[in-house]
């Protein structure tokens, strides 16, 4: 194994870091992250081998054959549209904050910024505005590989500590804010995101987590399951990855308090302009 990367490996073991300050301060990212991949219209001469080698069919060509866009809401960050293209037009970013609230917008060359990072301090004042209480979160597997799961699961850790935001999860979804659903929607579990769903008291909102519950990932296509949760369950959120990252997860939440509010005219009243 080459030295420096045994030196980049074992820094965070000699440094260690104490609780995320995300989203308040920007996210920190190992040296190997992986997002979107990033486009240099300059160098593309067209030839689409990018297109043929993206697993998920998330590249988009033009009349020319130069890429038009990326869906990011299919894109698996998997690096084989990198490693096809015969002149270096594309290359891998590390942006992993890339939820937004309409599908449409996950169809972009290049997705903008939709930072959504609160003011210093503002963080925990903002999720407890929303109903003037925590944001209690359900989980739902919608048939996933665990991968977003895990990523899930990291929110609880003590790195990141989604509880010092005022956010938690439930194992209720009778004590639930926030459905946050992984995976592709397999037809066996269908009637149980909509039971789920049902069970939950308004004003109810739903996350897609990953590239398999907003497209049906690697697995679209499947006559086992759907692309996606859209079609069986409401979605105020996409947040795209496989998976995603924890930060990524948090900025999806504090866009879906964020339509939450919005949704409350006496919240959306009490906001300062």
């Amino acid at each position: 194994m080459p030295l420096d990367l045994v030196r980049r490996l074992l820094t965070p073991l000699r440094d260690p870091v104490a609780t995320s300050r995300y989203p308040e301060a920007a996210p920190l990212l190992q040296f190997a992250t992986r997002g979107m991949p990033e486009i240099d219209p300059a160098l593309c001469d067209g030839s689409g081998e990018c297109a043929e080698a993206c697993p998920t069919e998330a590249i988009e060509l033009g009349i020319s054959g130069a890429i038009r866009a990326i869906d990011a809401g299919r894109c698996i960050f998997c690096s084989a549209c990198v490693i096809a293209c015969p002149k270096g037009a594309l290359s891998m970013g590390s942006r992993v904050e890339l939820a937004a609230a309409d599908r449409t917008e996950l169809i972009k060359a290049a997705p903008p910024a939709t930072s959504v990072r609160p003011l210093d301090g503002q963080v925990r004042r903002q999720v407890l505005s929303r109903m003037g209480r925590s944001l209690h979160v359900r989980h739902l597997d919608a048939g996933s590989c665990n991968g977003c799961d895990w990523e899930c699961a990291a929110l609880l850790n003590p790195y990141h500590d989604i509880q010092r935001l005022g956010i938690d999860f439930v194992a209720s979804p009778r004590h639930a804010d926030l459905l946050l659903v992984t995976g592709v929607m397999t037809r066996n579990l269908e009637e149980a995101a909509r039971r789920t769903y049902e069970a939950m008291p308004e004003p109810r909102l739903v996350v897609a987590v990953g590239a398999c519950a907003i497209s049906g990932g690697v697995f679209a296509g499947s006559p086992e399951a759907r692309d996606g949760i859209a079609g069986v369950v409401p979605v105020d959120v996409f947040v795209p990855g496989c998976p995603p990252r924890p930060e990524a997860l948090i900025e999806a939440l504090l866009k879906a308090i964020e339509l939450g509010r919005a949704s409350r005219p006496e919240v959306a009243a009490a906001r300062p302009e």
